[in-house]
């Protein structure tokens, strides 16, 4: 078995999207687990805000076979990839680790796990003691020295709360 940690997102009626989501991921991966939600502004366009997460869950298959998952629950959410890279979405999942995996080619880690606030801050929620595969330090304390930069992003809480 190995821990996948999933990034979720969307600005699209984001609530029922990420609700979705979650039901979605709970029916093909048991014992998943999932952060608070948080808001925070669109990133590289001028968009309304999204709301974020990140899900847990144990696995035994390859990291493909994660992604053709999401890719699906993406689609079953409405979501059309279209060429932009930053645009408004019903729904994006990224897989973000998959255990201690590093694999380029895969995006493994995923670059976003350090780079956004809104996809570390959730993931330190739920594996603060977590080492980052490249890093070796534990993703508390890689949110720890962020966190104070992290000002436009707002923890919402559980996602039966999220509107």
């Amino acid at each position: 078995m190995v821990e996948v940690y999933v990034g979720a997102g969307s600005n699209i009626e984001p609530a029922r999207h990420l609700k979705l989501a979650a039901a979605a991921l709970a029916e093909r991966f048991p014992g998943l687990r999932c952060s608070d939600v948080y808001r925070s502004p669109a990133f590289g366009f001028s968009g309304a805000p999204f709301l974020n997460m990140v899900f847990a869950f144990e696995f035994t298959g390859s990291p493909d076979d994660v992604e053709r998952e999401l890719h699906d629950i993406e689609y079953e959410g409405g979501r059309v990839r279209r060429g932009e890279r930053f645009s408004s979405r019903t729904l994006d999942l990224d897989l973000l680790l998959f255990g201690g995996m590093v694999d380029a080619d895969r995006r493994l880690p995923r670059d976003d796990v350090l780079r956004y606030p809104f996809v570390l801050g959730p993931l330190a929620e739920i594996a603060a003691d977590l080492r980052h595969p490249l890093t070796g330090r534990p993703i508390g304390v890689e949110w720890a020295e962020r966190r104070a930069a992290a000002t436009r992003l707002e923890r919402i809480g559980p996602l039966e709360r999220a509107a």
